[in-house]
């Protein structure tokens, strides 16, 4: 029996052409380049208006916190590096500004995103008219932060409505406008009041998105409705904690037209509601010293972006848990 002849391919691999990866026609590549310019078209109005009016401006102010800026007598610049930034070393507005502003946020900022989780856990539930609740609470918000600032200065008259209530309660009452002791806080009661409804509109949103059958098993296994909100809810909250937190110290460190118009623009009485912002606003259209005011933004810019990273790597993860 004679064995099996073995076939030999290597004819056929050699003959064989090899495989070519397929190109995409040019018609799909005209077509994906077609879509790219209309995406960047539709855009274009956008990236213009960022352009001219935050990143021009913001290259614009770094420009002149470098400068000396002459702006009487024709427009002029000239080049003192890093004289304006070590100015704010001592500079005692500056360091006033800069302690009533960082008093205002470690206060308010806490403050603010405790009522508003508080607020929307209690929205939340199950009690009586918490519709006409959410619209009584979240009036505040949308009312004008002047109108607001005029109306509590009414109260905080020394014969307003607040020192009345005080009263009545046979409580002290206070000079809120013209104590430098008590003119910060005054402030900051107004705006705890104002803007923690915003954020309990945000933490309700969230709160109603977390699916019952968590706490339904929290129930099955014992849990009370105070072990449900510490161990379920706040941890489940945290990205959205992380979010109210960072944008409310970046408004707080942007207090201006509530201190501008309690004081008149002075900060006052005594330097004790001067913050950071009127204090650059005072520099730039008061004083004309166009260079300190823009190395003095640029300043408050950097103490932000270093909070907001802190907060960041306090806070951890940003995303939602499924």
């Amino acid at each position: 029996m004679e064995p099996a002849k073995k076939i030999d391919h290597s004819h056929d691999e050699k003959t064989a052409k090899p495989k070519k990866n397929p190109k995409k026609p040019k018609k799909f590549l005209r077509k994906s380049t077609k879509e790219g310019l209309s995406g960047y078209l539709f855009m274009s109005p956008t990236i213009f208006t960022i352009g001219v009016f935050v990143i021009i401006p913001i290259l614009y102010a770094l420009y002149l916190s470098f400068n000396d800026v002459q702006l009487l007598g024709g427009i002029g610049y000239e080049f003192i590096g890093l004289d304006n930034y070590t100015r704010t070393i001592d500079d005692e507005r500056a360091l006033i500004a800069l302690k009533n502003t960082a008093e205002y946020v470690l206060i308010v900022v806490p403050v603010q995103t405790c009522l508003a989780l508080l607020l929307a856990a209690a929205l939340n539930s199950n009690i009586r008219g918490k519709n006409a609740f959410r619209i009584i609470f979240f009036l505040p918000t949308v009312t004008s932060s002047a109108v607001l600032t005029i109306i509590f200065m009414w109260m905080y008259n020394p014969d307003g409505l607040i020192n009345n209530f005080l009263q009545f309660l046979s409580l002290p009452t206070y000079n809120w406008l013209a104590d430098p002791n008590i003119a910060l806080k005054s402030i900051m009661i107004m705006n705890i009041w104002a803007t923690a409804p915003f954020f309990m509109v945000i933490y309700l949103a969230a709160m109603q998105d977390i699916s019952d059958s968590v706490y339904e098993a929290a129930t099955i296994d014992g849990a009370n409705w105070w072990q449900k909100f510490i161990y379920i809810t706040i941890p489940i909250l945290k990205p959205v904690t992380f979010f109210v937190v960072v944008m409310g110290v970046i408004g707080t460190f942007q207090l201006f037209d509530q201190s501008y118009i309690f004081s008149g623009g002075s900060g006052g009485p005594n330097n004790s509601t001067l913050t950071i912002v009127l204090l650059i606003y005072q520099y730039a259209f008061k004083s004309l010293d166009m260079g300190y005011a823009s190395a003095l933004a640029v300043v408050l810019a950097i103490i932000i972006m270093v909070v907001t990273l802190i907060q960041k790597k306090f806070f951890g993860e940003e995303k939602l848990h499924d």
